[in-house]
Formats: structure tokens, C-alpha cells, sequence
């Protein structure tokens, strides 16, 4: 099922019925299982999936989820949502998604890198060729991408890796830098609030909504709140978000900190604040709690943070939503700016990367906004008509409809 209301859009603008047909169908599926021998007792074997959504705008692109979670319908709703969030973003990708059902907790770095190696040869082909560029995701690292990278030889295959082995400056900030961006954006020109005036609370505290916490906390913001999945810690005064990120990089998480007052994942979500940041799971924002969610609102960091049905509560209530594919396409902006990179030779600091993301998401803020006032229906909706559109102009420009 397609993570756009085609029906919805339709409304709108118009959509031709064989562009809705590619657009709600996957163009490539991969799936096999990967086994590794080790030695006479030790075996490790987890199911694999690749998956291409539609790639008329370019290449695959899309993370590596490395988790004993993984399925193959997780992989193909990614995969779709990152078609979206390249064609609102402007950036020459198509959209794609990997998986690998296995617990990375559990593997050894030596176990890991075995199975990323396995991984690589198992979809060469996917990697030389170009057809699918990945990225960190869930459970993978610029370390992972490194070996990935030292499989292929080729640069431009694999994006997220260490600025030392071609990597990118501010690449690992990059996802959290344009949480930030739109948060300050939303406030300004919505809200009509600045940033030292804003309470702000982030569900999740690993890269992303750790990120998203420091950058809202040097913006001016008062973060009251984070967590991770151990817990969270609350203070109406504000938290030290760069001492916490010390904190959980030293120990792991956010378990025993213990500066502020404990707080649940769930009672974060329904705390009285001006900018709530999912950055977690998907699905936390649901039927059952969004009526009592305070915030007045919401940068969906994390991918699907909020169900349909809780949208439209959201919505009714007067909360301000800015989503996912505008909210958190600072990562894959900056892929494709690794990716430029890579191609060209040239060397890129982290202030070109994070200027390339603000100006990549700022106009695609105005278009969503322009967008949203134009046809007066809500940001989600807005967005998704912009990247619609952009897609249905590029299939119609190579011939595909």
C-alpha cells in the first residue's frame, strides 16, 4: 500500500493513470538469504531484501537497515518515502531501500564486516553499475560504509563514509542539521515564534535526534526534553544536550544520567511544549495518544512517525506538522552531495555540505508552503503534491508515460 492518498492528491492536481500506476508500483525487488560459515560451529544466516521504488529522477538511493526487525514491506514503504524525499529536495536520485535481518548487537565487528563483505557480493552488480547508491541507516556506520567501500573500490558507490577514506564533512550531522533548519524555519514563518521563546522535546537520542537536539539547543532553543529507547530525562529549566551526547557516546545510552526527571517514551510525545521531534520509530504518533498531544508543532525526524489516522486528529486540533520527507531529507541532501563529490574529485568542507542542505530544504519549505496556501490543504499534503508533480514531469520527459 502506498504511503500517498493518490485519491487525495487527486483533488488537487492532475495525475495521469499510467503515472500513478508506476508511482504506486515497486520497479525492483531483490530478496535472498545470506549465509555465512565461519567456522564448524558457528553459522550466521538472516534473510536480505534491496528494493527500488522508482528511479526516473536517477539512481536508487536509500540506507542500509542492518536489524533483526527488518522486513521486506519495511524496505518497500522506505524505499517509496525516499522517492518522495529526492524529488521535494530537487537532487538527481531516485528512490531505494536495503535491509539485513540480523541483530548487529549480537555479531562481532569481525562477524559484521564478514557479513557486509557477503552483502556486497551478493548485489555487485547493484553497487558497480550505480543502479543503487546506500548510505548508513539503522544498525550500519561510516565504519560499515568504509568496508562497503573498500569491496567496490569505487568512491561514488556508497555514501556516509569517513571524511578520511572520501567520505563527506558533516555528513554524520547532516540528517540533525536539517531537522534543526526546518524547526527554526516552521517557528519563524508559522509559529511566528523565535527560537528563545521555544520548548522543545526529541524522542530519540541516536544520531539523528541527538543531532537535532544540539543544533535546536545552538539555534537558542530550550530543549526540555530527550530520550533514547532506555528512557528520557525531562527539565522545565532546559537540559545539557552537548553533556548528554557525551554522556550516552561514552556509556551507550542515556541510561543512568540521571540529570533531570525520569520520563517514559510515550509521556515525552504528550509533554506541554512548543516543538515536539520524533526522531525514533515510526507509528509513536498514533489514534490512541494524538488528542493529547500539547505541542504546537511537529518535525517528523524519524520516517512515519505519525499514522494517517493520527494526522488527521493532529490536524483538526491546529497542530503544525512538517514531514518526514521535508523534515529529514538533510541526510540524503548531503549524499548527494558526497555523491557529487565523489564523481568530481573535489574537496568539500562541512560548511558547503550544511549550506547545500539549508538551501535545498528552504526552498522546498516555500514551495510546501506556497503549495499548502494555494490548494489550502495541510503541509503533508503539500509536500507530496510537490514531489508528485516533479515526478510525474521527469517519467514524462523519459518517455515513461
Amino acid at each position: 500500500m502506498s504511503s500517498i492518498d493518490f485519491e487525495k492528491l487527486r483533488h488537487c492536481i492532475k495525475i495521469p493513470e499510467t503515472a500513478e500506476r508506476l508511482l504506486a508500483t515497486r520497479e525492483k525487488e531483490i530478496c535472498f538469504n545470506l549465509t555465512i560459515v565461519l567456522d564448524e560451529n558457528t553459522v550466521i544466516e538472516g534473510d536480505c531484501y534491496v528494493v527500488y521504488h522508482n528511479t526516473a529522477r536517477g539512481p536508487a538511493k536509500g540506507g542500509i537497515r542492518f536489524s533483526p526487525q527488518v522486513t521486506l514491506d519495511e524496505t518497500r514503504d522506505l524505499a517509496e518515502r525516499m522517492v518522495w524525499k529526492t524529488a521535494l529536495a530537487g537532487i538527481p536520485f531516485g528512490g531505494g531501500k536495503s535491509g539485513i535481518c540480523l541483530d548487529p548487537t549480537k555479531l562481532t565487528r569481525f562477524q559484521k564486516t564478514a557479513v557486509l563483505k557477503e552483502f556486497v557480493r551478493m548485489i555487485e552488480w547493484e553497487l558497480r553499475s550505480g543502479a543503487y547508491v546506500p548510505a548508513p541507516d539503522m544498525g550500519t556506520t561510516p565504519f560499515d560504509m568504509a568496508v562497503i567501500y573498500g569491496e567496490t573500490r569505487m568512491p561514488e558507490s556508497i555514501t556516509g563514509k569517513p571524511p578520511r577514506v572520501g567520505g563527506l564533512p558533516g555528513r554524520r550531522e547532516a540528517t540533525g542539521h536539517g531537522i534543526a533548519f526546518v524547526s527554526i524555519m516552521g517557528l519563524q514563518e508559522i509559529l511566528r515564534q523565535v527560537p528563545e521563546r521555544t520548548t522543545v522535546a526529541v524522542q530519540g537520542f541516536g544520531n539523528v535526534g541527538s543531532y537535532t537536539a544540539l543544533f535546536l539547543q545552538k539555534y537558542g532553543c530550550r530543549v526540555q526534553a530527550v530520550s533514547d529507547v532506555t528512557g528520557g530525562f525531562y527539565n522545565e529549566k532546559g537540559l545539557d544536550v552537548a553533556e548528554m551526547f557525551e554522556y550516552a557516546r561514552l556509556n551507550g545510552s542515556l541510561a543512568g544520567y540521571g540529570k533531570g526527571e525520569a520520563i517514559t517514551n510515550e509521556d515525552l510525545l504528550l509533554l506541554d511544549v512548543d516543538l515536539l521531534c520524533p526522531c525514533a520509530l515510526e507509528n509513536v504518533i498514533h489514534v490512541g495518544n494524538a488528542a493529547d498531544i500539547k505541542a504546537k508543532m511537529i518535525v517528523e525526524g524519524a520516517n512515519g512517525p505519525t499514522t494517517a489516522e493520527a494526522d488527521d486528529i493532529l490536524n483538526e486540533n491546529g497542530v503544525v506538522i512538517i514531514p518526514d520527507i521535508l523534515a529529514n531529507s538533510g541526510g540524503v541532501v548531503a549524499s548527494y552531495v558526497e555523491w557529487r563529490k565523489a564523481k568530481s574529485g573535489s574537496i568539500t568542507e562541512a560548511a558547503e555540505t550544511y549550506h547545500t542542505i539549508d538551501d535545498r530544504i528552504g526552498l522546498a519549505f516555500n514551495q510546501m508552503r506556497e503549495c499548502s496556501e494555494r490548494f489550502k490543504v495541510d503541509n503533508r499534503t503539500a509536500a507530496q503534491i510537490i514531489a508528485v508533480e516533479e515526478l510525474i514531469c521527469s517519467m514524462r520527459e523519459r518517455g515513461w508515460i
